[in-house]
């Protein structure tokens, strides 16, 4: 919640960023749709090569989905501290966010490496082009939110907390919740169902 202090009537400018925001977050759950369907539909074309139960480290990817899930939950602390005027506990909320999803990016780096490692990779087969497409995006949206992060951390030193600043942190929080729900169902539609 903005303080009230900063509470005022939105503008038509001010209204149409948020109405846009949204078409682009609609329009990137199309992009997400569209790679699980083609996930599913090449999820079993392993072309004589390693499937996911043979691929897939369940622990690994639990601690890299505990990592992203943390960092939502320090975004919305960083949210709780701007509603309370508290700038530094914003900056230090965002800093560990940013630190929790830098280390998810690491370990799917990680993850990405051990598989190429294992003769894995993208070229492999359907089923390794389709995973390596889906969690690449994901990763790739994760990392663009990280420089959005740290862009916006700049912002509240120079400008402090102002109502614009909220407005972008106030989007930045539903993109991060957005990279959530997708992730959730990587996690389960790629790795749990890929080990069954």
């Amino acid at each position: 919640m903005m303080p009230d202090s900063l509470i005022k009537q939105p503008t038509h400018a001010e209204t149409a960023k948020v109405f846009g925001f949204w078409v682009y977050l609609m329009s990137d759950a199309v992009i997400f749709a569209l790679l699980f369907a083609t996930y599913a539909t090449m999820s079993r074309n392993y072309a004589g090569g390693l499937s996911g139960k043979e691929l897939f480290d369940l622990g690994h990817v639990f601690y890299e989905t505990l990592t992203l899930l943390l960092s939502t939950l320090t975004c919305g602390f960083a949210l709780l501290s701007f509603s309370k005027n508290n700038p530094r506990g914003l900056l230090f909320w965002l800093t560990v966010t940013f630190l929790l999803g830098s280390g998810f990016v690491a370990m799917e780096f990680a993850e990405f490496r051990h598989m190429i490692a294992q003769g894995g990779g993208p070229d492999r087969s359907g089923f390794l082009s389709a995973f390596f497409t889906l969690v690449g995006t994901h990763g790739l949206h994760v990392t663009i939110g990280l420089i959005w992060l740290l862009v916006m951390m700049s912002q509240i030193v120079l400008k402090g907390l102002t109502a614009p600043v909220y407005s972008r942190l106030y989007r930045f929080s539903l993109f991060w919740h957005f990279l959530d729900l997708i992730w959730v169902n990587i996690f389960s539609l790629v790795y749990l169902l890929g080990v069954l």
